[in-house]
């Protein structure tokens, strides 16, 4: 079975040709209408959903602000306990320092009775 070839085009077939491609294009243009609304409703949800995020970081950062603070305290609380540490390691000096003062003066008794 052989194919016809046509030559040439009718106006009634170009109008009909002409109305299957439009009657396509719209098509195509309703698919992108719907694609363009389920990208809206999509960009919707990402946007509420970085909304919570930055919610949840603000949450974060007043957390860090607390235990920033707590470890300025901790930070006074310990340059204390370094000044009281440094005054009982000069007491415990001066302590070996009268204790060996008094062994060697006992010693030095001892050498001079005998």
């Amino acid at each position: 079975m052989e194919t016809m070839v046509r030559e040439s085009w009718s106006d009634g077939r170009l109008d009909e040709f002409e109305k299957r491609i439009d009657e396509r294009f719209d098509r195509v243009d309703e698919r992108f209408d719907d694609l363009r609304r389920e990208m809206k409703s999509e960009f919707a949800r990402v946007d509420e959903r970085f909304e919570q995020i930055d919610k949840r970081f603000e949450q974060i950062d007043k957390r860090f602000e607390q235990i920033d603070k707590r470890f300025e305290g901790i930070d006074g609380r310990l340059d204390k306990l370094a000044g009281s540490i440094e005054s009982m390691q000069r007491t415990m000096v001066l302590g070996v320092i009268a204790l060996f003062s008094a062994y060697a003066a006992g010693f030095a008794a001892l050498i001079t009775q005998v």
